[in-house]
This record gives C-alpha cells, sequence and structure tokens, in this order.
C-alpha cells in the first residue's frame, strides 16, 4: 500500500493532528518504530517526544536503547530513556506495561502532550482471543480502546496491522528491533498468535476482520448500556434491594458492578455475581448487614437500601513466640 495512504488513515483517525504535542513509547520494534515516524510526519518533530524504557530483561536491551537513540537523532526529536529493574515474581509483563505508562503519564502531563501506544490492529485480534479465554464476560470481548484519557493508539484506530507498520519501516529505510519471545510460545500471546490464529483463519479466512467489527460492535453497544444503568440509578450511589430484584438479571448485574466500582476506583467483575445473597440480605428484615464482595468492595445493605464502600485492610498477623 502507498505510504500516503497508510498516513492518510491515519490522519483521518485524528488523534495524531498538526502541532499536537505527543509522547510516543518507543521500544524499538517495527509498531512503536512506524508511530514514531508518522508522529513526527504529522504533528511536526517540535512536537514530538520519545520514551525508552530499559527493562533489562532481554540480553538484547542495550542494543535496543542504541536503536532507539539513534533513531531519534535522525529524526530530530528528544529521547528519554529509563532504567527498570524487573520484579522477582508476579506478573512481569504487567509490571513492564505498569512502568511504560505510569511513566509516559507523568512525561505527557508534565508537558500537556498526548502518550501514544503503537498498538495495532493485530495486537486488537490478540488482545480479544486472550481475554475470551482467560476471563468471562462482555468486557472481554471489546478489546483495547484506541483512546482513553491522554493515552492513544492511533495505528490501532487506523486499523493499521503489523505487516503494515513492516511495510512503512521499510519504504522508509528505518529499521526496528525483534523480540524474539514474541515468536515463541513462551507467552499466551505468542501462542495465540503462533497457534490459534492459524487455526482459526484455517476455518475463516475473515478472522482477523471479523474479530475486530465484534469488538467494535460491542464498545458501541457498551455505551447504550451504560446509559441504561444510568437511568436504573437516577444519579444515586445506592439502590433498594427491591428495585434491584425487579430489573432483568442482566442489567442487574452491570447496577451491582458499576456501584461496587464506583465505590473502589477498580473493576470488581466478581461483584456481578453475588446478586441473590444481596437481594436475600436485604429482604431478611434485619437492620443492616455487610458482604465483602471480592475485588476490594464491600456491600452494605440498611434498611433494605444496597450501597458499597472499600472492604477494610485485614491487619497483618503478628507471629506468636513461644
Amino acid at each position: 500500500m502507498p505510504k500516503d495512504e497508510l498516513l492518510e488513515r491515519v490522519r483521518d483517525g485524528g488523534l495524531l493532528a498538526p502541532g499536537q504535542a505527543v509522547v510516543v513509547c518507543l521500544s524499538g520494534g517495527r509498531d512503536s518504530v512506524c508511530l514514531l515516524d508518522i508522529a513526527v510526519e504529522l504533528c511536526g518533530s517540535e512536537k514530538v517526544t520519545a520514551l525508552h524504557i530499559n527493562y533489562g530483561l532481554r540480553g538484547e536491551a542495550g542494543g535496543d536503547e542504541q536503536l532507539c537513540r539513534r533513531l531519534c537523532q535522525r529524526l530530530g526529536i528528544e529521547l528519554t530513556v529509563e532504567n527498570a529493574s524487573a520484579p522477582r515474581e508476579g506478573n512481569v509483563q504487567a509490571w513492564a506495561r505498569d512502568v511504560r505508562y505510569g511513566l509516559g503519564a507523568q512525561l505527557a502531563s508534565a508537558a500537556g502532550a498526548r502518550l501514544a501506544a503503537g498498538h495495532t490492529a493485530s495486537d486488537q485480534v490478540e488482545t480479544v482471543l486472550y481475554r475470551l479465554a482467560a476471563s468471562p464476560g462482555r468486557r472481554s470481548l471489546v478489546g483495547m480502546p484506541d483512546q482513553r484519557g491522554i493515552l492513544i493508539r492511533p495505528l490501532l484506530r487506523a486499523r493499521f496491522t503489523r505487516d503494515e507498520t513492516a511495510e512503512w519501516c521499510r519504504a522508509r529505510g528505518l529499521r526496528w528491533c525483534e523480540d524474539a519471545s514474541n515468536e515463541t510460545d513462551k507467552y499466551a500471546r505468542g501462542r495465540i498468535r503462533g497457534q490459534v490464529l492459524p487455526a482459526l483463519r484455517s476455518v475463516h479466512p475473515a478472522t482477523d476482520e471479523n474479530i475486530l467489527q465484534s469488538a467494535e460492535l460491542l464498545r458501541d453497544e457498551a455505551e447504550v448500556l451504560e446509559f441504561v444503568v444510568d437511568t436504573a440509578l437516577a444519579g444515586k450511589s445506592e439502590i433498594s434491594t427491591e428495585h434491584l430484584a425487579a430489573l432483568p438479571p442482566a442489567l442487574a448485574r452491570l447496577v451491582v458492578r458499576r456501584l461496587a466500582e464506583q465505590a473502589t476506583g477498580s473493576l470488581c467483575p466478581q461483584a456481578a455475581a453475588r446478586i441473590e445473597e444481596l437481594i436475600e440480605l436485604g429482604g431478611s428484615g434485619s437492620g443492616s448487614a455487610a458482604l465483602d464482595v471480592g475485588g476490594g468492595a464491600r456491600a452494605v445493605i440498611i434498611k433494605g437500601m444496597l450501597a458499597f464502600e472499600r472492604s477494610p485492610r485485614r491487619a497483618a498477623r503478628r507471629s506468636v513466640e513461644g
């Protein structure tokens, strides 16, 4: 596809515009290299900066950093490099993501800029399949938003594929680094890319497009559902268990989850599964009751009215010496 046509798709997406300040998350991979070059083309080099995190997790990490430095020098933009040490335990990928977006948000906020990540349509397809396998519910199927707060994903909105970002880089004479772990089955995403997607494409050649369209439709429908929940709550942060019992089950689940997540400020998918217990507590005739529903949320029922609060932290147990 001609370079101008690819550029036009990103321009039409409206997330990158002339004179707009943007901080690009630059790993050195093809997608982020392509994004950085396009951001310079559309916004102007004086408005673009880049952030590279050297996690030191791979033997090639030093080479990746040097590639990013040379690229930014060639494009005439400022590069911020941060070093981070991975925890010995836990989900390293989730930790790296938190570090990247945390530092990126700080830089972008200080500069009055947006933070741009290089996710593509290919990443979206893999994300939807992973979430579908790993967690239940509608949220699993909507994928990543192309914009949330200051975070933007211009290549995702423009429906760039991984092959197209490579095509852009080759046409522009831009080098990128390859993470060999992406092509192995070490991580779930690699197994989806190398095993699940090829099998699905053998069933239907339009697999990727159908998944993308489904995610987009579900995100649109999610806005309607949020409006229905707003109507059911009528601007309140509580609801009677009698009213809750009278709602259609799907709507009741959405209402309970909304109240729990408003109280905790984080996702509480477990809360929706406790509706029957909450309705029973509300109709028990007792003056008040409380129930921890998971995700750090506690349901509190007083005179038949259901509200949520954060679950109190448990005190650490003291060791007892004999």
